[in-house]
């Protein structure tokens, strides 16, 4: 087996939830919430030390997240997807802490203006929670907008991070 693509797969418990982070001797794979009444296995003995470190940036990573502070990961990611999805997860990395951007935003800003669809499909395919902050994306009119793993953790994410943006949700019942 090779070495390098053996996925890690750490459990990190934090203030916002469970999360699972999955990573290989590249980078980061994955971020994914866990459901609360998941018994899944993990923390096995990696052969692979550099997938655990990986794996254990990242869930270091989303433990100061949910205490507050602003993180952007700085680790290696191991993604494999059309140029245009990692064109797009890399400006989300950039929406700073508190702070959102629509889609039309980010398809003006990865050189695809007027293609916002194509974007939404990039932004909902992202397999990082928080460290690839998708959750920050909103639509034109400030509406929120599909996230992979449900509009309640959008909300609570954009509430931790004090989002400026979140009272119109509130206000707009969506």
């Amino acid at each position: 087996m090779n070495g390098g693509n053996e996925v890690v797969s750490v459990r990190a418990s934090t203030a916002l939830g469970e999360f699972m982070v999955r990573a290989t001797a590249r980078g980061l794979r994955a971020v994914t919430p866990v459901p609360a009444a998941s018994a899944d296995a993990c923390n096995r003995p990696p052969a692979n030390h550099a997938a655990l470190a990986h794996a254990c940036a990242a869930a270091e990573a989303l433990r100061r997240y949910a205490a507050g502070e602003p993180v952007r990961f700085a680790g290696p990611f191991d993604l494999d997807a059309p140029a245009l999805h990692l064109a797009v997860w890399e400006r989300l990395r950039s929406i700073p802490f508190g702070t959102t951007a629509t889609y039309g935003e980010i398809a003006a800003a990865v050189g695809q203006p007027g293609e916002a669809r194509a974007i939404g499909a990039a932004v909902g395919a992202n397999p990082i929670c928080i460290l690839t902050p998708c959750h920050r994306v909103v639509g034109a009119d400030g509406s929120l907008r599909g996230f992979a793993w449900g509009l309640d953790l959008k909300r609570r994410l954009l509430a931790h991070e004090g989002s400026a943006a979140l009272p119109l949700f509130a206000e707009s019942g969506r």
